[in-house]
């Protein structure tokens, strides 16, 4: 039975490539990237001609690394009437860099992102979710960058990153510094007495399909507000090379590869999709963020 209603969810893509991913860092040093098989490209192409089947407008968070090698990709998926917002530019966890770095990184790929879309890039999600509570100084300066909002923040506890404590529901939120951006937390559902990741990436690959629906059914229908699910073009590409990793690594990079687009089949037969913007608009979130000033919405915690 489908649960399509009237709650649009944000559908989003960090596109990068499977050679960025953290769980392969210690196996690929960056300078070899370059000579890497790039493949984000074709997966990417995937992702339009899925999204296109189904009408369904999506959020492209792009790393700065393939918009500089793919400028033409990113101005195909601006040109299907999607929304390209901010992935950063070297995908380094945000809590190894120093500020200074970060704010050069943020303010340069999300330069890059205008230039060649010609439109103001107003959403971000750091690599690896990895805005922690020992990197929050990175919502500052996100909102000095002129985002409007942030979708790096996963309330759960996890090897790479986590804020368990965080606010759920997406929200307005204050950075350390008295700016205002908004948040749209990674999704997560409270089952069987604990609070589980459901928002997509490997967690849909590995969990039982039936699982993430209940979860995300729950967000939808118990809470009343819209859900963020994420995947990247790699998780629709089992032919992509195998990297020589440890066994964890690779149970979360590999695990049920051809899964992904026949499980993304029945998700969006199931629930109604849009982009990061649209969703935050329905629940008039969208333009909520505000310069430095006394404020009452609550602290990240």
């Amino acid at each position: 039975m489908s649960n399509r209603g009237p709650i649009l969810n944000a559908m989003t893509i960090d596109v990068e490539d499977y050679f960025h991913v953290q769980a392969f860092a210690h196996a690929i040093d960056r300078s070899k990237w370059n000579s890497m098989e790039y493949r984000a490209e074709a997966n990417t192409h995937a992702f339009l001609s899925f999204f296109d089947k189904h009408s369904i407008k999506a959020t492209f968070f792009v790393l700065g690394w393939v918009a500089q090698k793919s400028p033409s990709l990113i101005r195909e998926i601006q040109s299907a009437g999607h929304e390209i917002a901010c992935h950063g530019l070297s995908h380094r966890l945000v809590y190894e860099q120093t500020p200074e770095v970060f704010r050069q990184e943020t303010f340069a790929s999300k330069a890059l992102l205008e230039d060649i879309t010609g439109v103001k890039v107003s959403g971000y999600r750091a690599a690896t979710y990895s805005i922690t509570q020992k990197s929050l100084w990175a919502l500052d300066i996100l909102a000095e960058a002129g985002f409007e909002y942030d979708s790096s923040v996963f309330p759960i506890r996890h090897d790479n990153y986590g804020i368990p404590d965080a606010s759920t529901a997406p929200g307005v939120i204050r950075t350390p510094s008295g700016h205002s951006l908004v948040e749209f937390p990674l999704s997560t559902a409270s089952m069987f007495g604990i609070r589980l990741p459901v928002a997509g990436g490997g967690y849909f690959r590995i969990f039982p399909y039936a699982l993430t629906r209940a979860g995300l059914n729950q967000i939808n229908t118990q809470s009343g507000i819209p859900f963020v699910f994420y995947l990247h073009p790699w998780e629709v590409d089992p032919e992509q090379p195998m990297i020589n990793a440890g066994w964890r690594s690779r149970l979360r990079h590999y695990t049920n590869l051809s899964r992904t687009l026949p499980r993304l089949e029945k998700l969006v037969s199931e629930f109604r999709f849009g982009t990061m913007k649209d969703s935050l608009a329905q629940m008039g979130l969208y333009g909520r963020a505000q310069p430095p000033q006394a404020m009452n919405t609550p602290a990240l915690a």
